[in-house]
């Protein structure tokens, strides 16, 4: 998967969740809430309103956490992605 707006950029790698070890593994950190994945990005209230305005379900609103800002979303595969923006000292 790559970004089309930097086709030069990251790239994720999704694995197949065949394997019988996945769906619990997967249904327990959901459940502590723990996200499978986390991007930092420029800026979080940018990047939130983008993806809140294609549809996107965040399941833990922009938050101040600290050093962090940060936000959660639900990827509708069954893994929360988490996005964080550093805040500058």
């Amino acid at each position: 998967m790559v970004s089309p707006e930097q086709p030069e950029g990251t790239q994720l790698l999704l694995e197949p969740s065949n394997h019988p070890a996945v769906n619990p593994f997967r249904a327990a950190i959901v459940a502590d809430g723990i996200p499978a994945a986390s991007f930092e990005v420029a800026d979080l209230a940018v990047t939130y309103d983008r993806l809140r305005a294609k549809g996107v379900r965040f399941v833990q609103d922009p938050v101040d956490a600290g050093a962090v800002h940060m936000a959660v979303l639900d990827d509708t595969c069954g893994n929360l992605i988490q996005f964080v923006q550093i805040k500058p000292d």
